[in-house]
């Protein structure tokens, strides 16, 4: 008698336990799908936001990491795996991984680390309501673009031909606006495709031997990866050279206008938050796309006494950080 009352009083304790912590029946899973080669600060700044609310790896966060070590071909298979792992969400960047991985599934969430013109992409129907299973942070890069472009007319006054250097697999978002701005301030571009790093070398002697005055590097997280090869190369054609990632200049490269890789409100550890509130049981679809507030411009002096560059005084006083 004894063991038959003491039997379902078991029962009724882990029924109990169970609803009242069903957090300690599982435990959330995590799955980050980088396009590079580790290690990398956006981890490091991800994993840092994840401790910031709480999640401690390995007690109440698994967190599976896949690099495709910027071979694109990877992409698929590790999207994959970290679909078959059953991640409770999946956080990826940039356009390439974000196709991969919405290619890999329409149920699990997705966060966007960073990407530029999520909306034209396609990935989401609007940035205040994403609609669909994604959600994350992205920056226009129309605005950015054509203040490059204004920026380099500021310290070279009779600029006439820019080489616009462009990822072939990004968007043609960048592209259309940099052609606008162009039209705006009486420059011609020329546009030249790249697609890996054999291409640089090819693409810079091309602007040398079109007598380019400057160079334009739009977004792409391909082209972001490779930042300091390139700072190398426009130093050694002395070709006065801008990016929409502040890493650029800081690489060697003469002038970067981009988002505030420092602002909080931005990046890496931003998206740790909306990977909390997707786990606290927030939709995707409802989570607004969030977008930069601030806004560097970093100008290398070093580089720009190595090409034989003087930036203008009133230009100078605007910049947020000067590498001497």
């Amino acid at each position: 008698m004894i063991m038959r009352a003491f039997v379902p009083a078991i029962l009724f304790i882990h029924f109990f336990i169970s609803a009242a912590y069903p957090s300690a029946a599982k435990i959330p899973r995590v799955g980050l799908l980088r396009v590079d080669s580790p290690p990398r600060k956006p981890v490091d700044d991800f994993r840092h936001g994840l401790r910031d609310l709480g999640y401690v790896e390995g007690q109440n966060l698994l967190l599976d990491m896949r690099w495709a070590e910027s071979r694109l071909d990877r992409l698929a298979k590790l999207a994959s795996e970290l679909v078959h792992l059953k991640s409770d969400v999946i956080v990826t960047h940039g356009p390439q991984g974000v196709r991969t991985v919405k290619a890999a599934t329409t149920t699990i969430p997705i966060v966007i680390g960073r990407i530029d013109d999520v909306d034209v992409h396609g990935f989401v129907k609007d940035l205040a309501r994403p609609g669909g299973n994604i959600t994350g942070l992205s920056f226009q890069t129309g605005e950015l673009t054509g203040k490059c472009l204004e920026l380099l007319k500021e310290i070279i006054p009779k600029i006439s031909k820019v080489a616009v250097l462009w990822d072939a697999t990004g968007t043609a978002d960048q592209l259309k606006a940099m052609e606008a701005a162009g039209n705006v301030l009486t420059v011609k571009l020329q546009t030249i495709k790249v697609r890996t790093t054999a291409d640089f070398d090819r693409a810079f002697e091309t602007a040398a031997k079109a007598q380019a005055n400057a160079m334009i590097v739009l977004g792409s997280p391909f082209l972001t990866f490779n930042v300091a090869p390139l700072a190398k190369l426009s130093a050694k054609h002395r070709l006065p050279a801008i990016y929409t990632n502040t890493n650029f200049a800081e690489a060697g490269g003469l002038m970067a206008y981009g988002p505030d890789e420092s602002d909080p409100g931005w990046g890496w550890k931003r998206a740790a938050v909306f990977v909390d509130k997707i786990l606290k049981g927030a939709k995707p679809a409802d989570l607004p796309i969030e977008q930069p507030t601030r806004f560097d411009l970093v100008i290398n002096l070093k580089t720009a006494k190595q090409i034989g560059l003087t930036i203008p005084p009133n230009v100078l006083a605007r910049a947020d950080k000067v590498v001497r």
